[in-house]
């Protein structure tokens, strides 16, 4: 790793540093909002920017023109299944949607695009932290994407982990996960690139945005998630 991968990652750190440990404090100054929901605004927001910034390093690492990569905000539109259309019983429903056909589409927006030569090849999901029931969901989103760009890859990238298993210890090897998590996937023609950056499963009572119970960002976390989006961009 070179001085300027370094200095920059550096840089990840002491903004993850400042805006977590800030959290709390500004939550509580603002009278605009409820406290949860800034606490969460400011966390799924730093989990992006760090995404976008571990995504550059990749591309880099990769010997890649800057030019060739850029990220999107679109709003995916996914069409109405026409199998779904032919087995309505009612033909007057039936009718009213291909009348329609335009307007039977579902929104999703994912909350990172990465676009290479301005196609779209990888979907991130950036959370302050994960469970089960939100991975479900996920993996619903990720396969309504898969439906409309069949080779899109997928990423959860996480600051904290709590679908149980040895997702949240960030510097194993080798992570085989949790029962839960393994029985979702099952279901799901998903493959999903977990991604966790601090060390230890969340717990609901102790808020990382707490100073009591701050996590430290390790530079060698980063490390590991710029591998796996390296080989991704390959």
């Amino acid at each position: 790793m070179n001085e300027e991968t370094t200095k920059k990652l550096q840089e990840i750190i002491e903004a993850y540093n400042y805006l977590v440990q800030g959290i709390d404090k500004r939550a509580k100054a603002s009278n605009e909002r409820a406290y949860g929901g800034i606490v969460r605004a400011g966390k799924g927001k730093l989990v992006e920017s760090i995404a976008e910034h571990l995504v550059r390093i990749a591309w880099k690492d990769l010997g890649k023109h800057e030019n060739r990569l850029s990220f999107g905000h679109y709003t995916i539109k996914i069409p109405i299944n026409k199998e779904y259309i032919n087995k309505i019983e009612s033909p007057e429903v039936r009718e009213f949607i291909i009348k329609n056909i335009n307007r039977m589409y579902y929104r999703i927006k994912p909350d990172v695009q990465v676009y290479v030569d301005d196609n779209f090849k990888i979907s991130i999901e950036c959370k302050a932290y994960t469970e089960n029931a939100m991975l479900k969901r996920i993996l619903v989103d990720c396969t309504l994407i898969k439906h409309v760009f069949s080779d899109v890859k997928f990423v959860l990238l996480q600051l904290e982990s709590q679908l149980g298993g040895d997702y949240s210890k960030v510097f194993k090897e080798v992570h085989f996960g949790s029962p839960s998590t393994h029985t979702l996937l099952s279901y799901f023609d998903i493959d999903l690139n977990i991604i966790t950056l601090l060390e230890g499963e969340r717990k609901v009572d102790k808020p990382i945005h707490k100073s009591e119970f701050f996590k430290p960002l390790r530079m060698e976390a980063l490390i590991k998630a710029i591998n796996i989006l390296r080989d991704l961009l390959k």
